[in-house]
């Protein structure tokens, strides 16, 4: 086996290893969703990396996760969640 079949076969491997834990925390994802009744208070900081991170995706890509945002307040970035005080 030479250097390319092989760093092919990890690199497959590596991309099935994510693609199952990306499926577990989906589906753990939704199952904790469904056992919440009410809103979920986010921290400043968990806005900021919420959006930070869910600008990476695409609209498409967030609707198919289950979020504790709406992909379209991800989308407008970390600032859209603060409020400011006068």
């Amino acid at each position: 086996m030479d250097w390319k079949q092989l760093l092919a076969y990890i690199t497959g491997t590596v991309d099935q290893e994510l693609l199952v834990r990306n499926e577990y925390l989906v589906t753990e994802n939704r199952i904790l969703r469904n056992q919440l009744k009410r809103r979920v208070r986010l921290t400043d900081g968990e806005r900021t990396a919420l959006a930070e991170i869910g600008q990476k995706l695409s609209k498409q890509a967030l609707q198919k996760v289950p979020t504790i945002v709406k992909p379209d307040t991800i989308l407008a970035g970390p600032f859209s969640f603060r409020l400011e005080v006068a």
